[in-house]
C-alpha cells in the first residue's frame, strides 16, 4: 500500500488504524478524512500525514479523493452514537458518505473496506454468523445494512470493484475517552469506580457482550486489505467468539483497579438494547487467518495499565 485513506481517521477505531497503519507502511502517504464531529485530534497526535476536515458525505469529496489515486480506501467515518434518534441526519451521513467511496473505487480501482456493525443483527441471541438473518433494532443498525446492500449492488454492477465489509462487534481500547457517555462499557464503568462510585449497569448484569480489544480489530482490519484472496463483496464478523458479562467485567475491574464495588443495577431504557452479542469467527478464521489475540482479563488489564489512570 502506497496511498491510503482513512474516513473516520480521528475516531476510536480510526486513529488506532492510521497509527498502526503509519508504522507498518511507513513510506506511504496516508489521508485522514474526518470532520471531528465523533474524533478527536488528541487521537492523531504523532500522525505525520494529511487531513482533511471534511464530510466524507459531501458529493465535492468524490473528485477531491479521486484524484489522491488510492490503493485502498478504509472507511470508518460515522455516526457511532447508536442512541441517535434522528434518522434523517443518521441515513444521510452514514450512507451518502459510502457512496461516494464507492464511487472513488469505481473510478481508481482501489479497494474498499468498510465499517458495519454488529448492530445489523438487531436484538437476537445465540452465536452470530454471517449468514444470519439482518433485523436491526435501530436506525443506526439500518445504516449499517444500507451500506452491506449498496456493497452488494455496487459489486453486482461492477465485478471487478474490491469491497469488504467488517461487522465490528464491542469494541474497545485506548482513544475512546472523547466518547464519553457512549464509550465502551468497560472505559464507561472503570471511570465510575476510578470515582469511588458504585458501577452502574442494567439490571441483572447477566447481559453479555463479545468485547474485543482495539488492537485486534485494527489486525482484522487490516487483514481485510492486505489478503488477496477475499471475494468480492465479503463480510466477517469482528469478535472474539467469547461473551462476557457485565457482572464479569465488573469483577475484573475490581481486580484490576483493586477495588471492591458490588454493581448498581437499574432497569434498562432502550428497547434496542442487544442482551447478548457473540460473533462467529469461524470465516474470519478460515478465510484471514485471524483469532483475537487478547482474553478480557488481559485486555482489560493492558487498557487499564496503559491508558487509564490505575490506583497504586
Amino acid at each position: 500500500m502506497k496511498k491510503i485513506i482513512v474516513t473516520g481517521g480521528a475516531g476510536f477505531i480510526g486513529s488506532n488504524l492510521t497509527l498502526k497503519l503509519q508504522e507498518k507502511y511507513n513510506a506511504a502517504s496516508i489521508t485522514v478524512v474526518d470532520t471531528l464531529e465523533s474524533g478527536d485530534f488528541k487521537n492523531l497526535i504523532g500522525f505525520k500525514g494529511d487531513l482533511l476536515c471534511q464530510d466524507i458525505s459531501d458529493p465535492l469529496m468524490t473528485p477531491k479523493l479521486t484524484e489522491r489515486n488510492p490503493d485502498v480506501i478504509f472507511h470508518l467515518a460515522s455516526i457511532s452514537d447508536t442512541r441517535v434518534i434522528d434518522q434523517t441526519r443518521m441515513l444521510q451521513k452514514n450512507v451518502e458518505g459510502f457512496r461516494h467511496v464507492i464511487e472513488v473505487a469505481r473510478q481508481t480501482g482501489c479497494r474498499v473496506v468498510y465499517a458495519s456493525s454488529a448492530a445489523v443483527y438487531g436484538v437476537t441471541q445465540g452465536r452470530l454468523s454471517e449468514e444470519k438473518q439482518r433485523q436491526p433494532a435501530n436506525v443506526y443498525g439500518f445504516s449499517k445494512l444500507l451500506l452491506e446492500n449498496l456493497a452488494a449492488l455496487a459489486v453486482n454492477e461492477s465485478p471487478s470493484l474490491r469491497i469488504v465489509g467488517l461487522r465490528y462487534f464491542n469494541v474497545y481500547g485506548p482513544g475512546e475517552t472523547h466518547k464519553k457517555d457512549y464509550a465502551s462499557m468497560i472505559y464507561q464503568l472503570s471511570q465510575q469506580m476510578l470515582a469511588n462510585r458504585r458501577p452502574r449497569i442494567y439490571r441483572d448484569g447477566e447481559q453479555k457482550r463479545d468485547f474485543i480489544h482495539v488492537k485486534d480489530v485494527v489486525e482484522m482490519t487490516l487483514r481485510a486489505a492486505e489478503t488477496s484472496s477475499i471475494p468480492s463483496n465479503a463480510v466477517y464478523n469482528v469478535g472474539t467468539g467469547n461473551p462476557t458479562s457485565f457482572n464479569r467485567i465488573i469483577a475484573i475491574l475490581n481486580d484490576v483497579l483493586k477495588t471492591d464495588f458490588s454493581p448498581e443495577y437499574f432497569e434498562n431504557p432502550y428497547s434496542f438494547f442487544q442482551p447478548h452479542t457473540e460473533a462467529d469467527m469461524s470465516r474470519a478464521k478460515r478465510e484471514l487467518n485471524f483469532t483475537a489475540s487478547y482474553q478480557i482479563e488481559d485486555g482489560i488489564r493492558d487498557y487499564c495499565a496503559h491508558h487509564l489512570l490505575i490506583r497504586s
